[in-house]
């Protein structure tokens, strides 16, 4: 009897709610925690960061009027959906950043539990950072938050799992839609959560992540025009990239979270920060006994 060949895993990009190879072609090898061979993964083009911002775009009209229970429900099938899909999430985490099993399931725990946290904001992020205003006149003034629109950020590089969920989660729950620049060395966590995406009820086009390095995609995806704000969280200690995606996005004056000096302890408390930093205040103006 024959040996059975094992059917092996073809890692791609996430845009649009499909699973495209990169329209160069090219791929890159990732290794595990030890150095040794993982998997080949999708090298992101120039042309793939257009089209995932392209379907960033499309989705963000019907994404943003949701209601923001409605999104909170949606937000909140992506973690039961990781949660079902466990044993892989373990295995991509050990292999991916040489964690033991027993922390893998504690970061995986963590990740989880930060979906159903921002879950939980969605509707009602509005009542902290909104409200009606004292104004002196026969008039009333209200401030509401709205969505910035389409946001790329370069996720976090040492934290494949964790990082990306408590960068990309705050975003999108307060509607905005995202392309992501996954972690380098370590994309096969991300890869796998985009798989989570494809089956949770997220429309497509609402978070698209590319993998390969933040050379390849970022300095495009800072410089779009269509692209209205920029998170840099994934370029800590870097000054020098920082700055030249920063000069990238004052082209058309993009809102820009700058990147921190070092990564961050995603274990901590994340706040609200992170909900605010991408939505803008509508005010709205109306006299009184009209």
């Amino acid at each position: 009897m024959n040996a059975r060949i094992d059917v092996r895993k073809t890692y791609k990009l996430y845009i649009g709610g499909a699973f495209p190879r990169s329209e160069s072609g090219y791929s890159y090898v990732v290794n595990d925690a030890k150095g040794k061979f993982m998997a080949n993964a999708a090298l992101a083009s120039r042309k793939d960061a257009r089209d995932a911002v392209q379907a960033a775009r499309k989705a963000f009209p019907g994404w943003s009027g949701r209601t923001a229970y409605n999104r909170a429900q949606i937000v909140y099938r992506i973690a039961e959906v990781m949660e079902d899909r466990r044993p892989q999430f373990v295995d991509a985490l050990q292999k991916s950043e040489g964690l033991t099993a027993a922390r893998a399931e504690k970061v995986l725990d963590a990740a989880i539990d930060r979906l159903v946290w921002y879950a939980g904001w969605a509707d009602k992020i509005t009542q902290v950072v909104g409200g009606a205003n004292p104004v002196a006149g026969p008039y009333f003034n209200l401030s509401t938050p709205e969505p910035t629109g389409v946001v790329a950020i370069v996720a976090p590089q040492e934290s494949s799992l964790l990082g990306l969920v408590s960068v990309l989660a705050p975003v999108i729950v307060t509607g905005n839609t995202v392309v992501v620049t996954t972690s380098h060395e370590r994309p096969l966590p991300a890869v796998t959560f985009a798989e989570v995406l494809a089956t949770s009820d997220v429309p497509g086009g609402v978070v698209n992540i590319l993998t390969g390095t933040p050379a390849s995609t970022a300095p495009w995806l800072a410089s779009h025009m269509d692209v209205n704000a920029l998170d840099l969280t994934g370029v800590a200690g870097d000054a020098e990239t920082a700055a030249s995606l920063e000069e990238a996005a004052a082209e058309n004056l993009k809102r820009v979270r700058r990147a921190p000096a070092a990564e961050p302890d995603w274990t901590l408390d994340p706040g609200t920060d992170r909900m605010t930093q991408f939505l803008e205040t509508k005010t709205v103006w109306h006299p009184i006994g009209l």
